[in-house]
């Protein structure tokens, strides 16, 4: 039963990897956190080099576009991560089961049980629940002041949408995987260093493009990462550690003839305790006990849906 250690090692480090980039944007710009995380990501996996050659053009292709959508999936997630208690986006997170059903269902033809239709009505429902607390807040506020603004609230609703945008993004990127390493020859190897590679292309790209403006002590300069920060953010450094070992571990389950899908779906699922207890413990966050209810009633869909 390795893979089942496999698989719970990618969920929890999938939940740490939250509470790492938290913490490394606490010190340094969007940009900054995902270009640095995405080049020492790709030094980890230059290795791969050696079995990296052999790909059509097809194949690269569809890497070029997983590549492109984790690197648009990685901005809305980072910009909403800095925004939003870590809690609650441990929860969100939860919604790519949601999705990658509904991608499943679109692409490869999949069928949903009555089960399945249940798990996913209260997948639904712990998301609807989860913004309520603040909704009642809001108005309890503007009751007792009617010049309290909303706009805040709404700011906050701009980066949950960020957040699930991120999550419907991770969930085409998923569809993609599928297909590359079930319905071709290549390797996890092959793709997990070109991805990496078009990423990190991506975003130097982006940043000379868009002609970034980052601080470097108390000024905007153009074209210009403060790299003495960077390199001394060590969140990062873990950042992209975290990464490289749950694929890792996430590829070499999946080749376990033994493993199963579903249960491995079930399992990935316990990194939203991580970033829940992270938020209480760590950042100091509220509500923890209905965040936990909320992700009791998602855990309980995706169990009902993928075990029934």
């Amino acid at each position: 039963m390795i893979w089942i250690g496999l698989t719970l090692f990618y969920g929890l480090a999938k939940g740490a990897r939250e509470i790492c980039k938290k913490k490394a944007l606490m010190k340094s710009s969007v940009i900054e956190v995902l270009f640095f995380y995405t080049l020492i990501s790709f030094v980890v996996v230059i290795p791969e080099v050696r079995n990296a050659a052999g790909l059509t053009l097809k194949q690269f292709g569809l890497v070029f576009l997983k590549s492109f959508v984790i690197f648009v999936a990685w901005i809305c997630s980072f910009k909403a991560i800095k925004k939003l208690p870590v809690s609650v986006i441990g929860v969100l997170d939860l919604s790519r089961i949601l999705f990658a059903t509904l991608m499943g269902m679109i692409f490869f033809s999949e069928t949903v049980s009555v089960m399945g239709a249940v798990g996913l009505i209260l997948v639904s429902a712990g998301l609807v629940m989860l913004p309520i607390p603040k909704a009642v807040a809001l108005r309890r506020a503007q009751a007792a002041n009617p010049k309290v603004s909303p706009i805040r609230e709404r700011l906050n609703i701009g980066y949950v949408i960020l957040a699930l945008v991120n999550c419907i993004l991770n969930a085409v990127s998923g569809t993609l995987d599928k297909y590359l390493m079930s319905g071709t020859d290549m390797t996890s190897g092959q793709l997990q260093f070109w991805y990496m590679l078009f990423l990190l292309i991506m975003y130097g790209l982006y940043i000379l493009v868009k002609e970034v403006k980052i601080k470097k002590d108390g000024k905007e300069d153009l074209h210009m990462i403060n790299w003495k920060n960077l390199v001394k953010n060590y969140w990062i450094y873990a950042l992209a550690v975290l990464l490289v070992l749950a694929d890792r571990a996430l590829f070499i389950a999946n080749a376990d003839p033994n493993s199963k899908v579903t249960v491995m779906t079930l399992i990935k699922q316990s990194g939203c305790i991580i970033t829940i207890l992270g938020g209480k413990f760590i950042f100091k966050e509220k509500d923890i006990l209905y965040k936990m209810i909320c992700a009791a009633v998602i855990i309980a869909g995706i169990v009902i849906a993928t075990v029934w």
